[in-house]
């Protein structure tokens, strides 16, 4: 049978053991170590000091009055105490415990170093003096060598733990959809943009294969994973892979995407993983297309007017005709309107760049809409035989702090608009007041708004495709009117009213 002292050591390191195994909380291991050293040396006190970074500092304390701790927290983490050795930090511990309890207080000092590397020491408070047999020293380093690599084990977890959280604070804050694959294809992680990107919770998708996840709505451009893999990727080159598409998605439409494949390999040149990043592309297509559309648009509406202009130029400077004064003024008119409306064109091109670099700069002044409307319609009236303009504001209709310029480029779209869209009959300028705001409409009798187009009526260069073939238009007057309202505060939109012609009204701030 065991003596008593045995059978305790071997308790003691096998409690150490199971410390080793168990806990991986380095605050609760480091507290569970100091009670079991206190308990081995007989302490009243301990505390348990970790070399990080080149300096000390205490990771636990027991017993050790808040006064004293205060005082040598600071101390342990000087300069001129972060070179020492445990030898010398013992010393140092040593003779501070014996000057502060007055020769009351001994100290023991236990190294804890792990694979070769100091990370520690054990320092117990007792009152008796340094008396280990050969036994004693032999528990002991067995001890601070076990509880050291605990410590060590601790704090790499730690470390790995808080990596782990990094990665996954970097992938759920990434604007792009990001997956993790593993080498057989199938999804190990997926961060939050993804998740809302595709529409299903990352739970849902880990697990599964990829070309499960990524299914195009169209051939897209670009090798797909599957075809460049069959092509020897990654292995004959480290290069990224990139390919743009319509992803179908379970609860909506295709969405179109470009995903970039980056392959993590092992130091045998081994597939460990494939990161894929997945970016939503459907603004630079809409540019694209806006760019297209610009394009098309612009060079068929300029085209027509320089036509024009040069035609009837070149006919009244032919030499052998001679013309009469009635036909000469009705070709300068010509000329003069479609110069005009190429002045126009090129004004509303400048007001949508400018727009698009940082908005429409308002010049605020005292603005009578009334006033405004009224002059606007005698304008209008000399340029239409086929419609009746009408202006109906109520007495008393308030001034309001406006840029008059922007607001005539407003009103003035929309009744020329009217013109144009309503064959005849009566158009109205009417206006209504609120209590924070007043409000302008401008409505014509004539066939209405496609519900269809309703949405996208002022959208840039949208044209209903009935009246792109009939009218004259770049596609921009509503867009602008709706930049210049926002830009005073306001809104514009359309009232719906069926077969009973087109209103639209915008509403400005008292």
């Amino acid at each position: 049978m065991l003596p008593d002292f045995r059978v305790r050591q071997r308790d003691y390191l096998l409690e150490i053991a199971r410390a080793l195994t168990q806990e991986l909380d380095l605050d609760k291991l480091l507290m569970r170590i100091l009670r079991i050293a206190m308990e081995m040396l007989a302490g009243q006190a301990g505390l348990i000091a970790l070399r990080e970074g080149g300096a000390w500092r205490v990771a636990a304390a027991h017993g050790i009055p808040p006064a004293f701790l205060r005082y040598l927290e600071p101390l342990l983490s000087g300069e001129d105490v972060s070179d020492l050795d445990v030898d010398e930090l013992n010393r140092m511990l040593k003779e501070l415990t014996y000057s502060a309890s007055m020769g009351l207080l001994n100290g023991v000092g236990l190294q804890l170093a792990a694979h070769g590397q100091v990370i520690g020491v054990i320092f117990i408070f007792r009152s008796y003096p340094d008396v280990f047999t050969a036994n004693d020293k032999q528990l002991l380093r067995s001890f601070a060598d076990q509880a050291a690599v605990a410590v060590f084990n601790a704090q790499l977890y730690g470390m790995v733990n808080y990596e782990k959280q990094r990665l996954d604070a970097l992938l759920d804050s990434a604007a792009d959809g990001m997956l993790i694959l593993n080498a057989d294809h199938t999804v190990e992680r997926v961060n939050i943009a993804f998740e809302r990107l595709y529409g299903r919770k990352r739970e849902a998708l880990a697990g599964r294969p990829h070309n499960e996840i990524f299914r195009w709505a169209h051939k897209p451009d670009g090798m797909t994973l599957e075809e460049a893999e069959g092509d020897g990727w990654p292995l004959t080159s480290n290069a990224y892979l990139y390919v743009e598409g319509d992803l179908e998605r379970p609860e909506s439409t295709p969405l179109p995407v470009g995903v970039t494949y980056a392959p993590l390999l092992d130091a045998d040149s081994r597939l460990r993983n494939v990161i894929l990043t997945v970016r939503d592309i459907t603004r630079f297509r809409t540019a694209e297309e806006i760019k297209s559309t610009f394009i098309s648009i612009i060079s068929h509406e300029l085209k027509t007017p320089v036509a024009l202009i040069k035609g009837y130029a070149s006919t009244l400077r032919r030499s052998d005709a001679k013309w009469d004064k009635h036909v000469v003024q009705d070709s300068l008119a010509v000329i003069e309107e479609e110069a005009d409306r190429l002045t126009k064109m090129i004004e509303d091109l400048l007001d949508a760049s400018r727009l698009q670099a940082g908005g429409i700069t308002l010049n605020r002044a005292d603005v009578s809409l009334k006033g405004l409307a009224e002059r606007l319609a005698e304008r209008f009236r000399t340029q239409t035989e086929r419609h009746t303009i009408v202006v109906d504001f109520p007495e008393g209709f308030p001034i309001i702090l406006a840029d008059e310029n922007r607001l005539e480029q407003v009103l003035s779209n929309l009744i020329s608009n009217a013109i144009k869209y309503a064959p005849n009959g009566e158009i109205r300028i009417g206006g209504q007041v609120r209590p924070e705001q007043v409000i302008v409409c401008v409505s014509d009798q004539g066939p209405g708004i496609d519900p269809h187009d309703l949405p996208h009526i002022f959208d840039r260069f949208y044209r209903a495709e009935k009246d792109a073939r009939k009218t004259k238009g770049a596609g921009l007057g509503l867009y602008l009117a709706r930049a210049i309202v926002e830009a005073h505060g306001g809104r514009i939109w359309v009232d719906p009213v069926p077969n009973a012609g087109a209103r639209i009204c915008f509403s400005l701030p008292r």
